[in-house]
């Protein structure tokens, strides 16, 4: 019997036969990642009949049906992302949502974006806790309990928890530029809306004694992908945070997205992953205190100033997303989508490699793409990375992507050793 977690992919009958090659859930140490839910009916492979209320309820049936193949329930889901074609839709997708979820909330982050796997208005994905662990043959505390909290100095949302904890992570839900008194958007362009959001981030953590220098990944949703620079003038003022972040220069992964639409029309929205050193009860003192962070760059993959490549924590290593960058020159790789493709997968590889893991060690991938009629292509290079389809998986198209690559992508992958406790 191994003493290390494994990865455990499954998939059932009972939700829709993936439409690449992916897992329906990909399990590691104590969290399911699922893969992205379109509103197929897993029968006839086909989207449901009818509007945006029939399309999203499939897909949480979907989550649902995968959700209790693994013994679990919906009150198991951490965090929800929803992606819609029209962000209008918004208002009879959250009718749905609250029939799903009727007592706890989960954390949330909703975006629009240009396009969707097979013309789908809406697509839905779940991360899961899973207390029971991976470890083969040997369950570990499977009575972890999950801890939700809200603050009165952030937004609050009757749709979502501001932060819900589980294990050894923090999961926040997306922050807009919400000022939490009068509970409207901040005056002001991008830049007042980015420190906003950030502002409602360090008060979601500070209101669980989380310093900001645990974020572990960071993403950002932006209106206008021109509008990076100006964010990331605010950023660079709240990322390192403390004396000690700064003296490593610490700064978290991270991936920006273009989204067609964001809530409440804002122009920017950012969403946290944060590190959880004390673990949820009753984790033992041993298992939890003092775990540290740990940040890696390698010179074979692409280098920024602004993100770390990977980020450890615990039993996963959270990668900033990769574009299809040549390390050595710096420059887009010549070539079409597959060529592009292979480029972030190769810079993928090298990151994980150097940081002693392999690419069958990849939990959770997600896709992003100029044109969504270039998924096929990208499938095609992504095989030759990922023969046996295990990784989680998300595909979106999105109106624009930084360097105006036609393809970027991200990944999560475990971490069986975990980290170290300080010295």
């Amino acid at each position: 019997m191994s003493g290390n977690n494994a990865v455990l992919a499954r998939n059932t009958e009972n939700a829709p036969k993936n439409i690449g090659p992916y897992s329906q859930t990909a399990a590691f140490s104590h969290y399911n990642n699922l893969s992205a839910q379109l509103p197929i009916d897993p029968k006839s492979g086909k989207l449901v009949a009818g509007g945006v209320k029939e399309q999203v309820e499939q897909c949480f049936k979907n989550i649902k049906a995968i959700v209790d193949s693994i013994d679990h329930v919906m009150n198991d889901i951490v965090r929800i992302t929803v992606f819609v074609k029209n962000i209008k839709d918004m208002d009879a997708v959250d009718e749905v949502y609250k029939t799903f979820f009727t007592s706890y909330v989960p954390t949330r982050t909703v975006v629009a974006v240009a396009a969707l796997p097979m013309d789908a208005l809406v697509q839905v994905e779940a991360i899961v806790s899973h207390g029971e662990g991976t470890i083969p043959n040997a369950p570990q505390a499977g009575d972890l309990i999950k801890l939700a909290n809200n603050t009165a100095n952030a937004p609050t949302s009757s749709l979502s928890a501001q932060t819900v904890a589980f294990s050894h992570y923090n999961n926040l839900s997306a922050q807009l530029p919400i000022d939490p008194k009068s509970g409207r958007l901040v005056a002001g362009g991008v830049k007042e809306q980015t420190g906003q959001c950030l502002k409602n981030i360090k008060a979601i953590l500070e209101s669980i004694d989380v310093p900001f220098d645990d974020i572990v990944k960071i993403n950002i949703f932006l209106k206008d992908l021109s509008d990076i620079e100006a964010v990331n003038e605010v950023y660079t003022t709240f990322f390192p945070d403390s004396s000690i972040a700064r003296a490593v220069a610490y700064v978290p992964a991270r991936t920006t997205v273009a989204a067609s639409a964001l809530l409440m029309d804002a122009l920017v929205q950012i969403e946290a992953v944060v590190s959880h050193g004390d673990g949820t009860p009753p984790q033992v003192v041993e298992d939890r205190h003092g775990l540290i962070i740990e940040a890696n760059n390698t010179e074979n993959a692409p280098k920024s100033s602004l993100s770390t490549q990977t980020v450890a924590f615990s039993h996963y290593n959270h990668l900033s997303a990769q574009l299809p960058l040549d390390p050595k020159t710096g420059k887009m790789v010549a070539g079409g989508v597959k060529e592009q493709a292979e480029q972030c997968l190769k810079n993928i590889k090298a990151i994980v490699e150097s940081v002693d893991h392999v690419m069958e060690d990849v939990v959770k991938v997600n896709i992003f793409l100029k044109n969504i009629a270039d998924s096929d292509a990208v499938d095609e290079v992504y095989t030759t990375f990922f023969p046996s389809g295990i990784p989680a998986r998300r595909t979106v198209g999105v109106s624009a992507l930084p360097k105006d690559a036609l393809v970027q992508i991200d990944v999560i992958a475990a971490n069986a050793e975990g980290t170290p406790p300080k010295a």
